[in-house]
């Protein structure tokens, strides 16, 4: 007797996880889909070269890249996704297929560095301006919509400072103006804040972070709310000649089925050690959504379902010779520009954030992501890293 087909939309988040993207024709009866190693496919109909709805070159995607973008489907919802080289590449890919030349971008001004720097450089050189908003601005954005706004571009929470922003009024005012909106949804890995049920129109991930979960693979996604916003992505994603390596997307592949576990555990350890730095005296400010004393708390409350394991502090003054001290006194946090991994890293953020019309923190500014480690060793190790701040 033939097996029932699985129902992902009825399922709970862990079984969607273990499930989604898997497809026994597609992969022979394994479990895991094929890693095809290709770039030309050959085709028997002359019919069949040009025109049909067949796939004829490799870039399109074998069975791995189409287990990923299902998978992503039914996990963060949409109509259709496409699989990039990195979480930037998505980023570029959204944002030039909503651009136009003579067209304004706003954009969050708690953003991703990189994200900036192709604003601030490749649009510019098309004709495309942006310009910058509070992060905080809610729908105040209805003043700053006009005939020349070609999209919005969220990052919620912001890069390095954590601002919640209020995507579902944002979302509102924009559409009111036929206006479409652009989240960068990497911090909530598509779990913790479903951004089509806010109003965005296309969400962004950089899956090398929590979907991957090991630091060894790059893969970014952009996902369209509606057909037309996946044909639209679809569309622009051709006309780049993006492609997304086989051998990555069976890594990521492999890292959704303990995403669940890994994510709760990160969390569970974030929140733990947040609420023991709220409590140092080197500590001026815990950057934590899921905390009480977080300015957008209850916007993170209302929208999102949980919390990853990436924060920020702000600390008291210090000279730089003291807080370059600490971070090398470490020995379990590590150094390094990501996060998402089963390592915990910190860094500081001072040198890599840029702000047009927010305010930065005046202390100096660390952003944390916990690993797997036991919590309790991570907070001995930054116990013994704040005794160089003495």
């Amino acid at each position: 007797m033939a097996r029932q087909p699985l129902d992902l939309s009825k399922l709970r988040l862990e079984t969607k996880l273990a499930h989604a993207g898997r497809d026994r024709t597609r992969s022979e009866g394994a479990v895991n889909p094929p890693v095809h190693r290709a770039t030309t496919l050959l085709i028997d109909a002359a019919d069949d070269l040009y025109g049909k709805p067949k796939k004829t070159y490799g870039i399109d995607g074998m069975a791995v890249q189409e287990a990923l973008r299902d998978a992503l489907v039914a996990i963060e919802g949409g109509a259709g996704a496409v699989l990039t080289p990195s979480g930037l590449s998505a980023c570029t890919l959204a944002l030039m297929t909503v651009a136009r030349a003579g067209g304004e971008l706003l954009v969050t001004d708690a953003l991703y560095a990189p994200t900036r720097r192709f604003c601030e450089t490749a649009l510019k050189r098309f004709g495309v301006t942006t310009r910058y908003i509070d992060p905080r601005i809610g729908a105040g954005v209805a003043d700053l919509l006009s005939q020349q706004t070609c999209g919005v571009f969220l990052e919620s929470p912001g890069t390095h400072t954590f601002e919640v922003m209020d995507t579902p009024a944002i979302a509102a005012a924009a559409h009111a103006r036929n206006v479409p909106v652009i989240l960068d949804n990497t911090w909530s890995a598509g779990i913790y804040f479903k951004p089509f049920k806010h109003g965005v129109d296309i969400s962004v991930q950089a899956l090398t972070k929590y979907q991957s979960g090991h630091a060894d693979a790059f893969v970014g996604a952009a996902l369209g709310a509606t057909s037309e916003w996946a044909l639209r992505l679809n569309a622009t994603y051709k006309q780049l000649g993006l492609f997304a390596s086989p051998d990555d997307c069976y890594l990521l592949l492999r890292g959704l089925r303990t995403l669940s576990v890994r994510l709760e555990r990160q969390s569970q350890s974030a929140l733990q050690i947040a609420h023991w730095l709220e409590g140092r005296p080197e500590v001026a400010r815990v950057i934590h959504p899921a905390l009480p004393s977080h300015t957008d708390h209850a916007i993170w409350k209302r929208d999102f379902t949980g919390a990853s394991g990436v924060f920020a502090i702000e600390l008291r003054p210090a000279p730089p010779e003291r807080v370059k001290a600490m971070l090398e006194r470490l020995s379990i946090f590590a150094m390094g520009f990501s996060w998402g991994g089963y390592e915990s890293l910190i860094v500081p953020s001072g040198k890599d954030i840029r702000r047009a019309v927010s305010k930065l923190p005046e202390g100096p500014l660390l952003r944390l992501s916990i690993g797997l480690e036991h919590p309790d060793d991570l907070i001995a190790d930054l116990a013994q890293g704040f005794e160089k701040l003495a």
